[in-house]
């Protein structure tokens, strides 16, 4: 049997291509390979976006719509949403049970989050309590594995820590899952920072070609190269973090020395970027306007694979309730 691998994403906002090389593009390539439940944590959007959830309904249909443009195939993996299945909510509330609040106060995210979202009231019960709902996401469908990058290596920790607490309370429901490491490259956005949605420096999946090479234009290269006869260095050029994924080796070798020895302008270069990045981006493009026009598709995948993930947790939960004497 294949192992099963557990990972969902927030509905908080368009996707970028930072989103599919990071995250995405793993997500395709596992499928092949394991048994994959894919889920719009739309509860977990409530942690830090509780104030306003008028966007979360749009942000649901764009995110999957990028999904299954980009890759993802219902027949190959589980697609569905977290709060189309009551026992994600549940099997939460028999963790935070037995969860310790201290495992929670370190979770390094923790105060990291509220110092980067200082406009935001984050001194709630839901947003120290995230942790727990995301082991209950993993550990409802007994994941094996759990995709994550070295970073996020502590927050599945947590998990571990919780699904030990809950065996040696009531016996071994749960398997104890383990890190499933992807690569998880750090794209700089438009301006130097982190591509993030947060700083608006994105660019998303679902931009039009001419919005693509619009932002394409305006973005950062090289702070030093001031004048089209100066020397440019490829290595501290925002743009070129882009150029290492989008333009071919071929064109790298010429590009590089051009560069360096200032004969090739970083306007030429960039537009070199955006036509690599519009061709290859062009296909999953098309696919998402195709998809976007059937007005039930997103509806009717996220209704049929919460079904599907529903049989599962059915019988899991069933399992808790025996082991904890309800």
């Amino acid at each position: 049997m294949k192992q099963r691998v557990v990972s969902g994403m927030r509905p908080t906002g368009r996707l970028h291509v930072g989103h599919y090389h990071g995250v995405l593009e793993n997500w395709v390539r596992m499928q092949e390979d394991f048994d994959c439940f894919f889920f719009v944590a739309d509860w977990h959007s409530l942690t830090t976006e509780y104030a306003d959830t008028s966007g979360v309904r749009d942000n649901i249909r764009e995110m999957v719509l990028d999904w299954v443009a980009f890759g993802l195939d219902p027949a190959k993996c589980v697609i569905f949403r977290q709060s189309l299945v009551p026992h994600h909510s549940e099997l939460n509330l028999v963790l935070s049970m037995i969860t310790p609040v201290s495992w929670l106060e370190r979770c390094p995210t923790y105060k990291e989050m509220q110092d980067n979202l200082e406009t935001k009231d984050l001194s709630t019960f839901g947003f120290l309590g995230y942790p727990v709902l995301m082991a209950a996401d993993i550990i409802l469908y007994k994941a094996t594995r759990v995709p994550v990058g070295h970073d996020q290596l502590p927050h599945l920790e947590v998990t571990r820590e919780i699904t030990r607490r809950f065996n040696n309370l009531y016996g071994n429901v749960f398997p104890e899952p383990e890190a499933l490491l992807t690569e998880t490259p750090k794209l700089l956005g438009l301006d130097g920072r982190k591509m993030s949605k947060s700083y608006g420096n994105s660019i998303y999946l679902s931009d039009t070609a001419e919005e693509t090479a619009k932002k394409i234009k305006s973005m950062m290269t090289d702070p030093a190269r001031i004048r089209r006869a100066d020397p440019g260095d490829p290595d501290i050029c925002v743009a070129f973090n882009l150029h290492r994924i989008y333009v071919c080796r071929e064109k790298l070798d010429e590009i590089v020395p051009a560069c360096k020895n200032a004969s090739i302008g970083c306007v030429e270069c960039k537009r070199i970027l955006s036509d690599c990045m519009n061709e290859r981006l062009a296909p999953f493009r098309a696919r998402r306007d195709d998809l976007a026009r059937q007005p039930q598709f997103v509806e009717d995948i996220l209704v049929e694979g919460s079904n599907r993930a529903s049989l599962i947790s059915d019988t899991v939960m069933a399992e808790v309730r025996a082991a904890i004497r309800f």
